[in-house]
């Protein structure tokens, strides 16, 4: 059992952190970059289904990660009924042709042509999973508002570990975010203090399926030492 002790009233356990050698934290900071460079945004899903444990697993991944004043601002609704992935993107899809042909300007539909998107969103049904992150503007207790800090950022690095955990598991995934996006809170049926973040199908990509040939920016072209 892990040791105990208060630190300004509070109760504190002991950090147990694992011994790692120089070379092994390049290792493994290696394999993981390599891991993670691999990944890319798949739009195209077989509809092969996967046991409902390993989104719960991956999800759980996705709670551990650090949160204002540890409030975990967090929802996330695991969606696999057919019909519920149909409205959603009938919804979807209404809002997206919208803004393809009146919302988006033409310079940003012109940099989105090389990725080959348009409003046409067949892999919300595709996918066996949807996950819908809500974000918590407060959150309720006992029928009380509590108050909930640093949102966004929160919420924002909750998704950065959901992503890689479903690359990590084996399967992939697409970020979507349709604007607006308050029908997804009317089919969900989620309460007024949680706001739609993030909506991202989950599946195996198909197998004969392509992605944009693009390139990342280079380490130091987005990274500077002082």
């Amino acid at each position: 059992m892990s040791e105990k002790k208060r630190i300004k009233g509070h109760l504190h356990i002991r950090y147990e952190a694992e011994k790692r050698t120089a070379s092994e934290l390049l290792q493994r900071s290696q394999d993981f970059y390599t891991m993670m460079d691999r990944r890319r945004t798949i739009r195209e899903f077989e509809k092969t289904p996967i046991d409902r444990s390993v989104l719960e697993q991956i999800i759980r991944t996705a709670g551990t990660a650090p949160s204002g004043a540890h409030k975990q601002p967090w929802t996330f609704c695991l969606i696999s009924d057919p019909e519920i992935k149909k409205k959603i993107r009938e919804a979807a899809e209404e809002e997206e042709k919208i803004s393809y042909t009146s919302r988006m300007t033409d310079t940003w539909k012109n940099d989105l042509k090389p990725l080959g998107t348009d409003w046409e969103k067949p892999f919300l049904e595709e996918a066996p999973y949807l996950i819908v992150v809500f974000k918590q503007s407060y959150g309720m207790e006992n029928g009380e508002k509590v108050q909930h800090y640093y949102v966004n950022e929160s919420v924002g690095i909750a998704c950065g570990f959901l992503i890689a955990a479903i690359h990590q598991a084996g399967l992939a995934t697409v970020t979507h975010t349709p604007s607006p996006m308050n029908f997804l809170s009317q089919i969900l049926n989620r309460p007024s203090h949680e706001k739609p973040f993030l909506l991202l199908p989950v599946g195996y990509p198909k197998e004969n399926t392509y992605v944009p040939d693009i390139e990342r920016k280079k380490l130091e072209d987005f990274m500077i030492s002082y």
